[in-house]
This record gives structure tokens, C-alpha cells and sequence, in this order.
């Protein structure tokens, strides 16, 4: 996980409808940056549809949502239009903002272990430095605990 008070890495990919996003464009406003391991998981689902509800209130104060996992651009748009998601998902197939990010860790599934995305959120401010860093979050109670932050 990276640290509070540094600079958050950029990066450059497309959303669930083929459009490429860039850290950069969300300048001047916050950012809730968050990691999740794959669409239409129970806990994914839990934490995307609580961003979702709350993301009228995040847009009053500023802020943002965007969700990046390893899904295709494909995987993103069917999450999307099954839980009526209301904001920006990321597909990092490449694995470079999930990397710079420090997310891909070795984990281990019933006594197995594999490498994937640590459920992670990070906080931008509007300069485009990380302020709050949430490793291993709660799934369903993580959007509650953004929006008390920002």
C-alpha cells in the first residue's frame, strides 16, 4: 500500500464504455480510489452498490468514485448495467495502476496461494496527493466510512 502525504501514480485506462480516463482530468477535485478483485463478487457488488447509492452525496462535496480491477472492458459494462452502477470503472488488464498502486499481493484461498488485488482505497486530494490509505477494507461498509471523509 502506498503511503499518505505522496504523490498518487497516474495512470491511463478505459472505462466501461471504452473511454480512457487519466488521473490527471480529476484534478481540483477529490478522488476515492478504490481496488476490488472482480465484478459480481458478493463483496464487490456489496461495496460498488454502496458507491453507487452514495454517490450523489461524494458529488456535493467534491468527489469522486472510480473502481479499477483486473476485469475487461466488457466484465465493466455488464456489472454496470446489472446494479445500475452511477459511476466510473477501470479496467487495468494490464496490471499497471493495480501495480503502482501496490495492490497485487499474494494471497491465500483456501490454503492455496494466489496473486490478485487486495481490496484497497485510497483518498486524492484535488493536488493529486494520496491523504488516506485503506488496506484489506470492509466490502459493504467502506463507501460509508469515504464519505465521512470527505
Amino acid at each position: 500500500m502506498l503511503q499518505i502525504n505522496t504523490k498518487a501514480p497516474g495512470f491511463s485506462l478505459p472505462d466501461q464504455n471504452g473511454n480512457i480516463h487519466t488521473l490527471e482530468e480529476y484534478r481540483g477535485k477529490k478522488v476515492i480510489l478504490y481496488f476490488y478483485p472482480k465484478d459480481s463478487t458478493p463483496g464487490c457488488t456489496k461495496q460498488a452498490c454502496g458507491f453507487s447509492e452514495l454517490y450523489p452525496q461524494f458529488t456535493e462535496k467534491g468527489a469522486v468514485v472510480i473502481g479499477i480491477s483486473k476485469d475487461s472492458v466488457a466484465s465493466h459494462k455488464k456489472f454496470e448495467e446489472k446494479y445500475g452502477l452511477s459511476f466510473t470503472l477501470l479496467s487495468d488488464t494490464e496490471l499497471t495502476a493495480i501495480q503502482a498502486y501496490d495492490v497485487w499481493k499474494e494471497k491465500n484461498m483456501y490454503g492455496k496461494k494466489t496473486m490478485g488485488v487486495v481490496r484497497t482505497t485510497y483518498l486524492i486530494d484535488e493536488e493529486g496527493m494520496i491523504v488516506k490509505a485503506f488496506g484489506k477494507v470492509k466490502a459493504a461498509e467502506n463507501p460509508q466510512q469515504m464519505l465521512e471523509l470527505v
